[in-house]
């Protein structure tokens, strides 16, 4: 019984300890972030630049930005038409709007 125990709870720190940076998110900073820094270009989940590359959960999966990685390194560095946000955002701040995205996205953007 000891044993099944101890590898239930090794399991869980396990799990845990390698757990995505979007459980530690603030989504409340996440919120802010985007409104002050993206939202003129992605309002609402939108692409005023390019529309078919929206925040939406099927075009996020469809060009494989459907993770926080994905969306950190486009925050990050920036492609095409969308500026690099390195040096203007700080890794927490781009943590958070990254876990943000994920998270609207995954809510429709409804919230």
């Amino acid at each position: 019984m000891k044993r099944i125990l101890c590898a239930v709870l090794l399991l869980i720190v396990t799990v845990f300890s390698f757990a995505p940076s979007v459980l530690a998110a603030d989504f409340s900073n996440g919120a802010k972030v985007f409104g002050a820094n993206c939202a003129s270009c992605h309002m609402n989940g939108r692409n005023m630049v390019n529309p078919a590359k929206t925040l939406q959960k099927a075009d996020l999966e469809k060009y494989e930005m459907a993770s926080i990685e994905a969306i950190q390194n486009q925050v990050r560095n920036g492609k095409n038409a969308m500026p690099a946000f390195k040096g203007r955002l700080d890794d927490v701040q781009i943590e958070d709007v990254a876990a943000y995205v994920l998270d609207q996205a995954e809510q429709g953007w409804n919230s």
